[in-house]
């Protein structure tokens, strides 16, 4: 077999694992229960893997703040001397079957959302959506994002894991087709799935929480959450990909993410290797108050999603999205999905578009096709603050650095033989 069939045929493989997966959302436990190699005084981040020293801002205000709550530290500074010292591990999430968005902070005492993908026996794993404003995923740490992590820890993960054992898990492809009829892309738009989400567990947390208080506290989280669907998307983005990983010859980007400092991806063909590149500073608006001068290069492991076909890759389904992230009028967002057709390897038949004559989901990232074309794949993200503990202050788009394309390229040529 030449060289151009096996690439071919590995491909085929990949691509047909993505469109089989059964993506269902389980349980919601204590991290240190999902991921039993998370003990303390570990952090597990967004992003490739970055030591203190070259942290930005947010990311190293967000360590603080979790090194609080872990109660590790008494109070910021002396988390951040702990961490400055070495005395806390950092490791990507990627690393442990999981994903967090934005400086993706995940550590043992947190409750994390379990999304099996039944038809591969694999699961992955990621924390629950704080909700808007100060949080600590744009490097928040304040007395109110650490209170509310602690409510989530001790009322509302076990409410909610209760409910998702209760009823045997939710399929999420059927949700996700769904969001995308009615203007969801799934990363910064999941007004829809966000809605869709809560009826259908709302019935299985009134039979399972015996507190009514409790019950209308999660509820209104819930409704009140537009982006509470994100990380359900992210865990299931990463449970259909993590299939992908491994398969000889094959060009498909099994993950991308970013730290602040570095953007990284992993290709199918070379395993868990990371090819990275300095990140790229979002393009986007701002929030009444801040400016270009206030943001923080992008971060976070939610372009997961793009890797499966959503996100900026389903642009045209959600053109409200457009003016949000200050990709022009809502006409233009049907351009990006057009153009993210050009570097993936097929259109997702069950993730359709109603507003672009029910066109699939570009799916499938080829390293080959991004350097032929000189598309770099297009990403819809959140903007942070430059500085730890003032949170979000915009939205916009990025492109994922080419050196980090070329380089994969390059790794895939050695390793099938090619010069």
């Amino acid at each position: 077999m030449g060289v151009i069939e096996t690439i071919r045929t590995a491909n085929d493989t990949a691509l047909s694992r993505i469109f089989a997966a059964e993506p269902v959302l389980v349980d919601v436990i204590p991290a240190s229960e999902a991921i039993p190699a998370l003990t303390e005084r570990m952090i597990l981040h967004a992003g490739p893997p970055i030591t203190w020293d070259r942290m930005c801002g947010p990311m190293q205000g967000a360590v603080a703040g979790i090194a609080v709550f872990e109660g590790w530290a008494p109070d910021l500074d002396a988390a951040a001397a702990m961490a400055a010292a070495g005395d806390i591990a950092f490791h990507p999430n990627h690393h442990f079957d999981a994903v967090g968005p934005m400086t993706g902070m995940t550590t043992m005492s947190q409750p994390v959302m379990v999304v099996e993908n039944r038809a591969f026996g694999n699961r992955a794993f990621c924390t629950v959506n704080e909700g808007l404003g100060k949080v600590m995923r744009f490097g928040g740490n304040d007395a109110e994002v650490l209170d509310r992590l602690r409510w989530l820890r001790d009322e509302f993960g076990p409410s909610l894991g209760a409910a998702l054992r209760a009823r045997g898990g939710i399929g999420l492809k059927a949700i996700v087709a769904r969001g995308l009829g009615m203007g969801d892309e799934m990363h910064q738009r999941n007004v829809a799935c966000s809605g869709l989400f809560l009826r259908e567990i709302a019935p299985d947390l009134a039979r399972t929480c015996e507190d009514r208080a409790a019950l209308a506290r999660a509820l209104a989280f819930i409704a009140a959450n537009d982006q509470f669907f994100l990380n359900v998307a992210m865990a299931m983005g990463k449970a259909m990909m993590d299939p992908t990983r491994g398969i000889e010859g094959a060009t498909l980007v099994t993950a991308m993410c970013r730290n602040g400092t570095d953007f990284g991806i992993r290709v199918s063909g070379t395993g868990d290797r990371w090819f990275t590149a300095p990140v790229e500073m979002p393009e986007g608006l701002y929030f009444p108050g801040y400016s270009a001068a206030d943001a923080n290069p992008d971060m976070g492991d939610s372009t997961i999603v793009e890797t499966i076909g959503l996100g900026g890759f389903a642009m045209a389904a959600a053109p409200a999205v457009a003016g949000f992230v200050g990709a022009g009028a809502p006409s233009a967002a049907a351009n990006f999905t057009r153009t993210m057709s050009e570097i993936t390897m097929g259109a997702n038949p069950e993730w359709t578009i109603p507003g672009a004559d029910y066109l699939g989901t570009p799916t499938g990232i080829d390293i080959r096709r991004v350097v032929d074309t000189g598309l770099a794949p297009v990403i819809n993200t959140g903007i942070a603050h430059r500085e730890p503990g003032i949170g979000q202050v915009g939205a916009g788009i990025v492109r994922a650095p080419m050196a980090c394309f070329t380089q994969a390229v390059r790794a895939i040529a050695e390793e099938l033989g090619v010069a």
